[in-house]
């Protein structure tokens, strides 16, 4: 039996640059899928693009961190923002807010609900949904993300992995071992297996192979690497400082020895559509 291999690129709308560079790593190169950012800059000028073509899978990449503000008002989500309304920044500042029972997740449902509004009103049809910084695997928001995917029709939803022996990874594998379960009891689908977490912002073409390699080494029918390509240069990147080697990932996603290795460990590229036909069939 052939597996699928579903390459998906996170952050397109972050700047004009990343979402041409997502499109080109899928002319181009093997990135079969992209998760959308709404509340990015780029994400109204780029939506078209993406529109206009239908060969590459589209997920929602909901935020309930980063730099950019909300869609929704200080009023409408009060305990989400602070006084300049907007999110916290990273994972590590929400997680202690949500554990702390500071956050009322009402103002978060409320929030991811309007990205997937969002999305709808660009006639962008999702198929999959996947979160900033895999905030959507921690506990309070697990809940929070099955049921808007659910409400707004989507059926498959990211579940990442980490082989990682940090702290993080340990926390990361965690979480997403509960998640799992709790997608699975609640009907939606997912790939079977992840790699792209623990390279995020460095998945250079070696460590592209690596990832590959183990990814075959598993038993999982569907399986996902997630990636972040991006142009070298971008002057409208400058806001966000991650300190990502986005021109080195867009060259692994086009690097012709990585599609060979994709092809020589038996994989077929394909998207989350594939996770859904697979439980259909």
């Amino acid at each position: 039996m052939t597996r699928v291999l579903i390459v998906n690129a996170d952050d397109y709308g972050l700047t004009a640059a990343v979402s041409e560079a997502i499109l080109r790593a899928h002319r181009e190169g093997i990135v079969t899928s992209t998760s959308v950012l709404v509340l990015a800059p780029a994400f109204a000028m780029s939506a078209r693009f993406l529109r206009d073509t239908d060969t590459i899978g589209i997920g929602a990449h909901l935020a309930a961190v980063g730099e950019d503000p909300p869609l929704l008002s200080a009023r409408e989500i009060p305990t989400l923002v602070n006084a300049r309304g907007y999110l916290p920044k990273s994972w590590r500042q929400l997680l202690p807010r949500i554990a702390a029972r500071r956050i009322d997740l009402d103002d978060v449902e409320r929030e991811w609900s309007a990205q997937l509004y969002a999305m709808a009103a660009a006639d962008l049809q999702v198929d999959h949904v996947d979160s900033h910084q895999h905030v959507h695997v921690f506990p309070g928001l697990r809940n929070v993300a099955l049921r808007v995917a659910r409400s707004h029709g989507v059926a498959a939803v990211r579940v990442p992995r980490s082989a990682a022996t940090s702290p993080v990874g340990v926390v990361m594998r965690r979480f997403a071992s509960h998640f799992a379960v709790l997608a699975a009891a609640k009907g939606m689908v997912f790939p079977g297996d992840a790699a792209g977490l623990d390279e995020a912002g460095r998945l250079d073409e070696d460590r592209a192979l690596g990832a590959l390699g183990r990814l075959a080494a598993g038993s999982a029918t569907t399986v996902e690497l997630s990636s972040h390509p991006g142009g070298a240069v971008d002057p409208d990147r400058d806001r966000y400082a991650w300190n990502y080697q986005w021109g080195a990932e867009l060259d692994a996603m086009c690097s012709p020895g990585v599609r060979a290795a994709v092809e020589r460990h038996g994989f077929r590229l394909g998207t989350y559509r594939d996770c859904v036909a697979e439980v259909v069939t």
